[in-house]
């Protein structure tokens, strides 16, 4: 790994859809029913909030859920996701009427319920996400025969702005990292927590679930590793450096020991009551840590992975190898983040060269 900053840091394929528009152009083709008729019927805002269905589409969302898990090996955060949203549409079903089947879920109808999500005011990539998780339960639908054809196939979405990730820059990064450490230098146990979860979100540049996943076991101090199981229940191996360490053998000597409770288990963060961390706790922590540092940019925990392998390529890194440290399964990905250095170089370069 390139040495960095003391050591610290150690697109979907394109279908032949229907035009996007059509989603927008009106909402309630396929059906009528109302954003608040659908509120009042299935429990909650666009079917997120649904209390309950018919049994039998109940059981129909019990076994997506289950080939999700077993069959295509989702994260549990994943799954909850795609529950979520395939719970929504089928409230949206429902709404149509009480006797609704499944068989009657086509075009218009997925049309209908993204149009009513867009009508709510939901952003392009929320709009996108949830398109594309419909496609994943309608080609499972059909999979299992429950339709005789795949309306997923031609439903379109806006797609996605492909925005440049915000990021620190080098000095911002090692202030941040030295905030960090000279608080937890009166060996408070949860500054030594802080510190340990900036600096290996930044010496690693792993995703925060993955980082609240982390047990003890997964640590090899000795060569400075750590056993990460990502998405798809993927594992690899992801160095870090010195100053990483160092945090880390406080928090397991002074920090943990002090906040472990009979609930901890292996876990290797932990909250204030002795329970393995969790992602919102860690995002406050990365804002209350960056938030302190003039001139930086407000991120959460994916801001310090970002920020991680941009300086990575900068500094040299071959683009696989940063595709491998960050466990992306696509290459476009990772190569997300040499634009980012572009970006970057083109904005020093019009500050410095004189014939910019």
């Amino acid at each position: 790994m390139t040495d960095v900053h003391r050591e610290r840091i150690a697109v979907p394929i394109a279908r032949p859809y229907e035009p996007v528009d059509a989603i927008f152009a009106a909402s309630d083709r396929g059906g009528g029913g109302s954003a608040r008729g659908l509120a009042k019927r299935c429990g909650g805002r666009d079917g997120g909030g649904v209390e309950s269905l018919p049994e039998d589409l109940e059981a129909l969302l019990t076994e997506y859920g289950r080939h999700l898990r077993l069959g295509r090996n989702r994260s549990e955060h994943t799954v909850r996701a795609y529950l979520g949203d395939a719970r929504s549409l089928m409230a949206h079903l429902y709404t149509r009427s009480a006797d609704s089947s499944v068989r009657e879920l086509d075009l218009g109808l997925l049309r209908s319920w993204l149009a009513e999500l867009a009508a709510k005011g939901a952003a392009r990539t929320t709009m996108a996400r949830r398109a594309s998780s419909a496609r994943t339960f309608t080609a499972w639908l059909t999979d299992t025969g429950r339709l005789s054809a795949d309306p997923g196939l031609r439903l379109g979405a806006p797609k996605a702005h492909r925005t440049l990730p915000a990021v620190l820059g080098r000095q911002q990064a090692i202030e941040a990292m030295d905030a960090a450490e000279s608080g937890a230098a009166q060996h408070d146990p949860m500054a030594l927590r802080d510190r340990l979860i900036v600096e290996l979100l930044y010496a690693t540049g792993i995703r925060v679930g993955e980082l609240c996943g982390l047990d003890i076991d997964d640590v090899d101090r000795e060569r400075r590793l750590i056993r990460v199981l990502g998405k798809g229940n993927k594992e690899r191996s992801v160095p870090f450096g010195g100053p990483a360490d160092q945090a880390m053998g406080e928090w397991l000597h002074h920090g943990r020991p002090a906040l472990a409770t009979a609930h901890s288990g292996r876990a290797l963060l932990l909250g204030r009551r002795g329970k393995r961390l969790d992602q919102r706790q860690a995002r406050t922590v990365v804002h209350e840590v960056v938030s302190a540092i003039p001139g930086a940019p407000s991120i959460a925990p994916h801001g310090l992975r970002h920020s991680a392998a941009t300086h990575l390529l900068e500094g040299g890194a071959d683009l696989r190898v940063v595709q491998e440290l960050l466990g992306h399964a696509s290459m476009a990905t990772t190569q997300l983040y040499t634009h980012v250095s572009i970006e970057r170089l083109k904005k020093v370069h019009d500050q410095a060269h004189p014939r910019a």
